[in-house]
């Protein structure tokens, strides 16, 4: 025997309604759940004198402060706006730990070598693209990154801080 019962808009069979009611599941589920696409990173400005920094992405980082694990590799994309003429690029990092600045060597310090053209032109947009492997033998620890990348005067084209914590 098919069960039925009157609708808005007429008769409808129990499967159809448990089909209807199945799909209107998905799609509430679809458009009230927050999406998985990340929240743009929020960083502090920390003195860019020569440029301005217009997009910061730290990949992956899921959430904030950021959590690096030992043995991955991250992507650093910074674009910036040069404000003066440069012959080149260096960048400068440093892990902040309880406010003490510890210089952090990176295998590419040369911007120019790092998806930026030099010289560098005042009003120009670059991208600056690099990695940074975290080693196995650092120390699982929250602090804060300091990185600049500074033009042929040592002024920075960009300086950002970022939270981090170093995890296994």
């Amino acid at each position: 025997m098919n069960m039925h019962f009157q609708a808005i808009y007429g008769e409808v069979s129990w499967e159809c309604a448990i089909m209807c009611s199945g799909l209107l599941t998905v799609l509430l589920t679809v458009f009230l759940i927050p999406s998985s696409v990340p929240e743009p990173l929020v960083y502090k400005d920390c003195g860019s004198q020569s440029g301005k920094l217009t997009l910061l992405d730290v990949s992956p980082c899921p959430e904030q402060p950021c959590p690096l694990k030992r043995g991955d590799t991250y992507t650093i994309n910074a674009t910036f706006i040069s404000n003066v003429n440069s012959k080149s690029a260096t960048a400068v990092v440093h892990g902040i730990i309880m406010g003490i600045p510890a210089p952090f060597p990176i295998s590419e310090p040369d911007g120019c070598k790092t998806g930026i053209s030099c010289p560098i032109n005042s009003g120009q947009t670059y991208t600056y693209l690099t990695k940074l492997p975290i080693k196995s033998e650092y120390p699982c620890i929250k602090l804060v990154v300091k990185w600049q990348l500074q033009d042929e005067n040592n002024q920075n084209l960009f300086c950002w801080l970022l939270p981090v914590h170093i995890t296994d």
